[in-house]
């Protein structure tokens, strides 16, 4: 196990050293041109990139770059204290929050997690429809799947950051758990979601289901889906059903005892956690 972990860091490494590579170009009177400036939520995004590298490298040009995309993104705020880039497409639960979030984790200023926190409750109140999933737009209902994917990778990333005595954290948290609920429904019989989750017919998509992953095995490692939160403080679990025998009867089912420490219930939640870590 020790041996899988240190081939990921290095792994892990070498990506964020190609990474670094591959950007430090822009940094230089030669390439900054490519760098768009314009006011945009799409263009805005790319401020995420020198924040993940000063916190990676705590190089303080990367620091210096983010910090003005994400300030300059709420320079002109709504009368509801949103950016000014909002627009209401799914795509910005992430591309907004993202880069607020980053740069939360690069300066510990706690401002960017409130932009960010406000920004999500907002579009969730808006977007999130009753069976969980979201329409692209308020005038396209549609549940396009990497734009659902968006949002799940926008909910974790900000519920990674909010403490759990932030105000808008319960909020964000039960609409990511509404969400993962429903994805769980549309999942194809091959693991696989759709180019439109809710239309079978429609071919399977990687990029949303990359996403869904990623969202619904940072819930289980959180504690923030259900599985975990039946776990009590001497890491027993609760909940378990008693050994049962067979009787064709409904009220014999619906009455058995729940247990706590039962091993029926242990092992399998242990085999969970080692699905994580292999």
């Amino acid at each position: 196990m020790v041996r899988g972990l240190d081939l990921l860091s290095a792994f892990w490494r070498h990506l964020s050293s190609r990474l670094i590579k591959r950007f430090d170009p822009l940094m230089t009177a030669v390439e900054a041109d490519l760098i768009q400036r314009q006011r945009h939520v799409d263009f805005s995004v790319f401020g995420a990139v020198p924040l993940e590298i000063y916190v990676e490298t705590k190089e303080q040009k990367y620091l210096n770059m983010g910090k003005f995309v994400s300030d300059r993104q709420w320079e002109n705020p709504t009368p509801e204290g949103l950016t000014s880039e909002t627009r209401f497409w799914i795509d910005d639960m992430y591309m907004i929050t993202v880069v607020q979030v980053l740069a939360f984790r690069a300066t510990g200023d706690s401002k960017y997690l409130d932009r960010a926190a406000l920004e999500m409750v907002t579009y969730l109140d808006k977007l999130q429809q009753a069976n969980g999933l979201f329409y692209h737009a308020p005038d396209v209902p549609f549940y396009w799947g990497r734009g659902n994917g968006w949002v799940a990778a926008g909910m974790t990333e900000l519920l990674r950051a909010l403490p759990e005595d932030h105000p808008r954290r319960a909020r964000v948290r039960d609409g990511y758990r509404k969400m993962m609920k429903a994805l769980l429904e549309f999942q194809g019989k091959d693991g696989m979601w759709r180019q439109l989750i809710d239309h079978p017919e429609a071919w399977p998509e990687t990029s949303s289901t990359g996403m869904f992953t990623f969202a619904l095995i940072t819930g289980v490692k959180n504690g923030w889906l259900a599985l975990v939160g039946y776990i009590d403080q001497n890491a027993d679990v609760t909940s378990i059903c008693e050994g049962t025998s067979k009787k064709n009867e409904l009220e014999y089912y619906l009455v058995r005892a729940r247990r706590t420490g039962d091993f029926h219930g242990q092992a399998p939640v242990l085999w969970c956690a080692s699905a994580l870590l292999r």
